[in-house]
């Protein structure tokens, strides 16, 4: 495997993320490719949790009670209690063994015994033998060497750093990389717009590495509300992933319901009888075969039986399944749901809008995703809209910058644009604006065949008048080639003479 080299972003605050990146490309390539993702993972969690520990230790030896060995008084503020096997002081001491990765696994094992939530999620492959003990040490004192006495500072710190790296991981791992990943600024796109508040209950069918819910604490925070009073619920199929997402909610101090352990979201549902206020996701775009022919009579299927070949329109009403009467959904979907009639898919959408469940539908513009080019939907839906019978239209394709060749991002300008726009929608003080937004009534969706592509209702941006007259332009731009023309052959003598003083003469 080939190592990677760190790249810039603008949605992560590079520095120290970078710093620890740049360790974890040091293991690349002394590490086999399954499990290098994993192992380092599991090293941010292990260093987090014992500071977090550690000061915490330190504080109720100081109180002189007695009570510093009691796992009681940690669980008390949400802090892990780390056994003394697990602690980061002895993995330091230990780093240049031959025996560290031997040592990392019993810190895991014993960790996880210690702490029933984290049973069956830490990586326990440390002393494998292809993995090199002398690069694992190097790697371990950048962690040691870090300042961690701040830890609310740190589980930040920590916290951006994990989900930078997973972003990283996401960019070199290509397709694989969108199973457990959704870019930053999709994720805020989506929060900013839902808005969750504090006292909720939010949910991801599909949550892989957890980042809506990290986004969505976030956003609580900002907006003055309590981080801790928000009830979050998630389910995950892939094992891997779901262990990433657990220790991303155990680093943020994210109190989550994500089952015991991995599980199938259409085949075991594991909070079938749940409602909730906020619901966000990425699901697998296009997934066929996911078992429609053994899920042929489930009351999640209001709608219509979606087809065996595409699961969009099952993971669309298992969500609306799980809507608490004035819920909000906000989901990420490739862009042929919006229009297909492919099985039985337009009546379902049909039904859905004549519900009066779409709120507003954002057309996202392309390479905003690591795994595919593809450009995407963002989809909201509502029970007991603002505005009834009328949906919010975003054509929202050509906002976004590059940061590289291969990957868009988006400012917090234009989340704060995409968002204010469903806000002054809601408000009913929405003016339309040719090419970018449009206020469209459920009868004249149902002139266009139920179809949802924005750009049929946003229409094409107007620009500006040419007032210029055509003989004054031509002679303004006449005169302007003949500047550049004049120019270019001085250029063209200058570049003659430099050639010829070394010796080459062009004839």
């Amino acid at each position: 495997m080939a190592k990677a080299k760190s790249t810039k972003s603008s949605s992560a605050t590079l520095g120290f993320e970078q710093q620890i990146w740049e360790a974890a490309c040091e293991l690349w390539g002394h590490i086999p490719a399954a499990d290098y993702r994993k192992i380092f993972t599991g090293l941010i969690f292990l260093k987090y949790i014992s500071a977090a520990f550690e000061k915490k230790y330190t504080e109720l030896v100081e109180e002189g009670e007695g009570f510093e060995n009691d796992p009681d008084e940690y669980e008390a503020e949400n802090i892990f209690f780390v056994p003394e096997d697990s602690r980061w002081s002895k993995i330091a001491v230990a780093a240049h063994t031959p025996e560290i990765g031997t040592i990392l696994d019993q810190a895991m094992i014993a960790l996880e015994k210690d702490n029933r939530n984290l049973k069956g999620v830490l990586p326990k492959n440390y002393a494998n033998p292809d993995l090199d003990k002398r690069v694992l040490g190097n790697v371990i004192d950048i962690f040691t060497n870090m300042d961690m006495s701040d830890t609310e500072a740190s589980k930040d710190l920590l916290g951006r750093t994990y989900e930078y790296c997973i972003a990283q991981f996401a960019s070199y791992e290509g397709v694989k990389g969108g199973e457990f990943y959704t870019p930053a600024s999709v994720v805020k796109t989506i929060v900013s717009i839902l808005k969750p508040s504090e006292g909720k209950r939010v949910y991801d069918p599909c949550c892989g590495s957890g980042g809506m819910f990290v986004q969505s604490v976030k956003f609580i925070q900002e907006h003055a509300g309590n981080r801790n009073n928000i009830s979050v619920f998630g389910q995950e199929a892939n094992a891997d992933t779901w262990k990433m997402a657990k220790m991303n909610m155990a680093i943020r101090g994210i109190d989550a319901n994500f089952g015991e352990h991995q599980e199938d979201t259409f085949f075991h549902d594991l909070h079938a009888t749940q409602k909730f206020d906020f619901i966000m996701a990425n699901p697998p775009f296009n997934l066929s075969n996911w078992g429609q022919d053994k899920l042929t009579n489930d009351p999640r299927w209001v709608y219509g039986l979606p087809p065996s070949g595409n699961a969009n329109y099952a993971w669309i009403q298992h969500m609306i399944y799980h809507l608490a009467p004035n819920g909000k959904i906000g989901l990420v979907l490739a862009n042929g749901a919006l229009s297909t009639q492919t099985s039985g898919e337009g009546e379902i959408r049909k039904k859905i809008i004549e519900a009066d469940l779409i709120e507003g539908i954002v057309a996202m513009p392309t390479q905003l995703f690591y795994s595919v080019t593809i450009p995407v939907t963002l989809w909201f839906i509502s029970r007991n809209k603002k505005q009834p019978g009328k949906t919010l239209f975003i054509d929202a394709r050509n906002m976004g910058h590059m940061v590289d060749r291969k990957h868009r991002d988006f400012t917090d300008e234009d989340i704060n644009r995409l968002a204010d726009t469903f806000t002054a929608f809601q408000n009913g003080t929405l003016e339309d604006v040719k090419g970018f937004c449009a206020t469209v009534k459920t009868e004249d969706i149902a002139k266009q065949d139920y179809i949802l592509t924005p750009g049929r209702y946003v229409g094409i941006e107007e620009k500006q008048e040419d007032d210029e007259p055509f003989d004054e332009k031509m002679k303004r731009l006449t005169s302007e080639l003949g500047q550049m023309f004049t120019k270019s052959h001085e250029l063209e003598e200058q570049i003659k003479k430099n050639l010829e003083g070394i010796g080459w003469k062009i004839n």
